[in-house]
C-alpha cells in the first residue's frame, strides 16, 4: 500500500512541506520533512511529478550522490520511482538526510553579512563537498542560501542533493555568488549593494563568474585552495605586526628589537693590530665581566668564571671553588667512563654471548631421534617454527566490520565475532535492506579477519544460513585501506558451506570477505556469515 498523498511507500510519512514547489524543465518537485517509520528518524523527502522517463535522469543523479560521504552535502538514503499517486504518470522520489540547523538565508536576514573569516570558512567547507561530487562526475546544483544550513560547531550542509539539473560551471558560479552574499548581505541584482572589502575575495568572486578560460576558475578545488584562511594579524602579546603585513613572534621579535636598538655608526676603521668590535654591543649595556686577574692567576681561570656575575665574592673564594670543580672534572669523568665501560661489558657478556652460546650448543647437539635415523625434527625446536599443514585452518585473531561506503553505523558490529566462534548455529548478518542492492546506498559491506601475521593462504571456507548471497574474498596488508587495496582472490555465490580455493597461494595477514549481493528474506534482503575458516597453503 502507498500513500495517496505522494505515491510513496508507507515507510515515509510526510510531516510538513518545507519549501515552495520547484518548477523544473521535467516537472515539479515538492519538498517535505518526513518520518522514516522503519528507522524512526526524520528525513528530507522530495517528490518529482510526473514520474517515468521525465524523472529518470534525476534518479540516476541521486544514486550517484548516494556514494558520497562528506558532511557538506546531505546524504542520499533512497531514490526510486513511486507508484500511483494523485498526479498523472505517477511520481519519483529522493530521500535525503535531514540536517538540523539555521538556514543561511535566515542568518543573513537576521544578523547581516558574515565576518570575512567566517564567510571564507563556510564557503570553503561547502566547496570541499562540491569538489567531492565533481570527482565522481556529479554536478550538484541547488547552491542557494535557502538550501545551505549552518550546523552546530561551525559546520555547513547542503539540503536537496542533487538538484533536478546542474553543471559543474554552474556550481562554481553559484559558490562565487554565495561568497559575495555572505560578505555583503546582498545579491548581485540588488540595487545599492555594498562592495567586497577584501581585494583577493573580490577577485575570486569575479573569477568564479567568468566564462573566460584564461581568467575563470577551471575547477572547485582551486576555489578551495584560494579560500584557505590566511594568517591573522598579530593580536596577542607574542606577536608583532610588521609594516609589510607579516607577523613576528617569540625569538624573531626579540631579535628584531635587539637589532633595532643596536647603534648604526656606519663602517668602523680598524688600526693595524686592533681587534674588531663586539657585535651588538650597546652603550650603557656592557657585557658582564669580572675584575682583571693578575697574570700569575691565569691558570686558575676557566670559561665559566669569565662570565661570573657575583662581583662581590672574594677573589680567593672564587679561585678555590674553581680549583675544586677542576679536580672533580679531572678525577670524576674518567671514573664515570670506566664505570660505563664495565657496565656495558657485563651486559654484553650476560646477554649477547650467553644467547650465542646457547644457540651454538643447541644447533650442534642432535636429538636422540635424529641419531636413530628416524628423520624427525629435534625435540628442542620450537613448535611455532614448523611449517603450517596444507589445508589446516589458520587462527583468526580479530574480526572487524569493513564498511567504507556506509553512514558510520556498521551493520551489526556487535555480532561479528559470531562468524568465527566455531558454532554454525550462530552468525553475523547484515541489516535488512528494502532493496537487493543494499537499499541503493552502497556497493557492499564486509568483514576483515586479522590472522596476526603474514600467512601463506590457499583459500577460505564460508558457511551461511542464507544461501543465494554473493561474496568476494579479498586479501591485503592493512585492515583499513581502500577497497582497491584488497585484491580479489576468489568469488562465489553461497549455497550453504562453500570452499573458495585461490588460483594460486596468497601471502597476506588480512582476509576481507566482501558481500556484494543479498538474498531475499521475509521483510527485505539480507546476507550472513555463520562460520569463516581460512585455510593454509602449507
Amino acid at each position: 500500500m502507498t500513500s495517496t498523498t505522494t505515491g510513496l511507500p508507507d515507510r515515509y510519512r510526510p510531516l510538513d512541506q518545507v519549501a515552495p514547489d520547484e518548477e523544473t524543465p521535467t516537472g515539479v518537485i515538492r519538498s517535505w520533512r518526513a518520518r522514516d517509520r522503519v528507522l524512526n528518524r526524520d528525513v528530507a523527502l522530495r517528490v518529482h511529478t510526473p514520474g517515468g522517463p521525465a524523472a529518470r535522469e534525476w534518479i540516476t543523479r541521486a544514486l550517484t550522490a548516494g556514494g558520497l560521504a562528506t558532511p557538506a552535502l546531505a546524504m542520499v538514503y533512497d531514490a526510486a520511482e513511486g507508484t500511483g499517486g494523485t498526479e498523472p504518470g505517477g511520481a519519483a522520489y529522493v530521500v535525503n538526510e535531514w540536517i538540523e540547523g539555521t538556514r543561511l538565508s535566515d542568518r543573513l536576514a537576521t544578523d547581516g553579512p558574515l565576518p570575512e573569516r567566517e564567510a571564507r570558512s563556510l564557503v570553503r567547507r561547502l566547496a570541499e563537498g562540491v569538489a567531492e561530487a565533481h570527482r565522481v562526475g556529479l554536478a550538484v546544483g541547488g547552491l542557494t542560501p535557502e538550501h545551505v544550513v549552518l550546523r552546530p560547531g561551525g559546520l555547513v550542509g547542503l539540503l536537496s542533493v542533487p538538484a533536478a539539473s546542474g553543471t559543474e560551471k554552474g556550481d562554481i558560479a553559484a559558490l562565487g555568488a554565495l561568497l559575495e552574499l555572505c560578505l555583503t548581505g546582498s545579491r548581485p541584482q540588488d540595487a545599492g549593494r555594498a562592495g567586497i572589502a577584501s581585494p583577493d575575495l573580490a577577485a575570486l568572486v569575479r573569477r568564479a563568474r567568468s566564462d573566460d578560460p584564461a581568467t575563470g576558475l577551471s575547477n572547485v578545488s582551486t576555489m578551495v585552495a584560494l579560500l584557505a584562511v590566511p594568517p591573522r594579524p598579530g593580536t596577542g602579546p607574542q606577536e608583532a605586526v610588521r609594516p609589510d603585513g607579516y607577523t613576528d613572534s617569540g625569538w624573531m621579535r626579540r631579535l628584531r628589537e635587539r637589532r633595532e636598538d643596536a647603534p648604526d655608526d656606519g663602517p668602523v676603521r680598524l688600526e693595524r693590530g686592533a681587534l674588531p668590535p663586539v657585535p651588538g654591543a650597546v652603550p650603557g649595556r656592557p657585557f658582564p665581566s669580572r675584575p682583571a686577574a693578575p697574570a700569575a692567576e691565569e691558570d686558575d681561570l676557566d670559561w665559566g668564571e669569565t662570565f661570573a656575575t657575583d662581583e662581590d665574592a672574594p677573589v680567593d673564594g672564587r679561585r678555590a671553588a674553581t680549583s675544586a670543580r677542576r679536580r672533580l672534572a679531572v678525577v670524576g669523568l674518567p671514573l664515570l667512563a670506566l664505570a660505563l665501560v664495565i657496565a656495558f661489558a657485563l651486559w654484553f657478556g650476560n646477554n649477547v654471548l650467553s644467547v650465542a652460546g646457547s644457540v651454538d650448543q643447541e644447533g650442534s647437539t642432535p636429538s636422540a631421534s635424529a641419531g636413530a635415523g628416524t628423520g624427525t625434527t629435534s625435540a628442542s625446536a620450537p613448535s611455532s617454527a614448523a611449517a603450517p599443514v596444507a589445508g589446516a585452518a589458520v587462527p583468526v585473531t580479530t574480526a572487524t566490520i569493513y564498511d567504507p561506503f556506509g553512514d558510520g553505523d556498521p551493520d551489526n558490529d556487535d555480532d561479528v565475532q559470531l562468524s568465527v566462534d566455531g558454532d554454525p548455529a550462530t552468525a553475523w548478518s547484515t541489516v535488512t535492506y528494502r532493496r537487493a542492492a543494499f537499499g541503493n546506498l552502497k556497493p557492499g559491506v564486509g568483514v576483515v579477519y586479522d590472522l596476526g601475521s603474514d600467512q601463506a593462504l590457499a583459500g577460505v571456507r564460508l558457511t551461511t544460513t542464507l544461501p543465494g548471497s554473493t561474496v568476494q574474498v579479498r586479501t591485503g596488508s592493512s585492515p583499513d585501506g581502500d577497497l582497491e587495496a584488497f585484491p580479489v582472490a576468489g568469488t562465489a555465490t553461497l549455497a550453504g558451506t562453500d570452499d573458495i580455493a585461490f588460483s594460486a597461494p596468497v601471502t597476506a595477514r588480512y582476509v576481507l570477505v566482501w558481500v556484494t549481493g543479498l538474498t531475499g528474506v521475509p521483510d527485505g534482503f539480507q546476507a550472513d556469515l555463520a562460520e569463516v575458516a581460512v585455510t593454509a597453503a602449507g
